[in-house]
């Protein structure tokens, strides 16, 4: 094994190792790292084999195959609180539900260090949120892309964050997510069901995958239609993972408008409407998708309760522009 600067190189793998999962030979062959820790470096989009993409832990080695690990820059220390302003929906003594909006990142995270929710958190609850997420993470039970909008609820003490965790393992917190896409989902109702993990290509993206990767269910409803052009859409989402609307809306052919990742707006075709309409189209900065609705069942009074926000302007302006409010 060897390590330049933040990359490890395993050794060949040999007769002895072949068979053997990758997790498990890297944690053997790299005394540095664990087996968790690998794992981790995995899903990151982290591990790599002549230039391709390790997704899977579960994947067997095989004879000759040498396996470069990665390791992301080191981040900061403890969050400072930062006096930002917050749009705060619902508070307790328990928790906090916030309408985040686009642009803020949700914690802390090579190349942004400041200007997060966690920092704006930190000022406004005081020592007041729960450390089960540790000290990047402080209060943080589930999160939403930097680029889109919508409703997050945070813990304000360790048997909130239990409570809600639970929840979102189980799959019983009601998420409801608006998307303008490009076109028309064929059907206009439906579900989607793909396992989502790391893209082969691309560690910056997700991908639906054959193999490996976590399960993921996403149903949607069509709203509202701007002819071919463009669709309103509802997603519901029975699990959570990483990019998943945006995967799963991708793969039935409706890409997400101002997507920067997913689609190149010059290869989308869009016909039907004005010049200038489709340049604005083209041009929107940011993924159109806002976390719309968020219900779960309160970690104390056992009530459910269930909080709904309004689109913010960016996306205001597109549903009119292309006739969907």
């Amino acid at each position: 094994m060897e390590f330049d600067s933040n990359i490890f190189t395993s050794s060949e793998v040999d007769d002895c190792s072949a068979g053997t999962r990758v997790d498990k030979f890297l944690a053997q062959n790299i005394s540095e790292l664990s087996r968790s820790q690998v794992q981790r470096l995995i899903e990151q989009g982290m591990v790599s084999c002549e230039d391709r993409l390790i997704s899977d832990c579960a994947y067997k080695v095989r004879k000759g195959e040498e396996f470069q690990v990665e390791l992301p820059p080191l981040e900061e220390a403890n969050p400072e609180p930062e006096d930002i302003p917050l749009n705060i929906i619902y508070e307790d003594e328990d928790l906090i539900v916030v309408n985040k909006p686009a642009g803020m990142t949700v914690h802390p995270a090579p190349g942004a260090h400041s200007g997060t929710l966690v920092n704006a958190l930190l000022f406004h609850c005081k020592d007041n949120l729960s450390g089960i997420g540790g000290v990047k993470r402080p209060g943080i039970v589930h999160r939403i892309d930097k680029d889109t909008s919508g409703l997050l609820v945070v813990a304000k003490n360790d048997l909130a964050h239990r409570g809600l965790a639970e929840q979102f393992a189980e799959h019983s917190i009601e998420r409801t997510y608006h998307a303008v896409v490009y076109g028309v989902p064929n059907p206009l109702q439906g579900k989607i069901e793909g396992n989502i993990g790391r893209s082969r290509y691309d560690r910056k993206k997700m991908a639906i995958v054959q193999m490996g990767g976590k399960r993921a269910v996403t149903n949607y409803k069509t709203l509202k239609l701007c002819g071919n052009t463009a669709a309103l859409v509802q997603c519901n989402l029975e699990t959570g993972r990483t990019h998943q609307i945006r995967v799963h809306l991708s793969s039935i052919g409706c890409n997400l408008i101002g997507d920067q990742l997913y689609v190149k707006s010059s290869k989308t075709s869009i016909s039907g409407v004005s010049q200038e309409l489709k340049t604005f189209i083209n041009r929107f900065p940011r993924q159109a998708l806002h976390a719309k609705s968020l219900g779960f069942m309160h970690p104390r009074t056992k009530d459910f309760i269930q909080f709904d926000s309004s689109y913010p302007a960016d996306i205001e302006e597109l549903l009119a522009r292309l006739n969907l409010s």
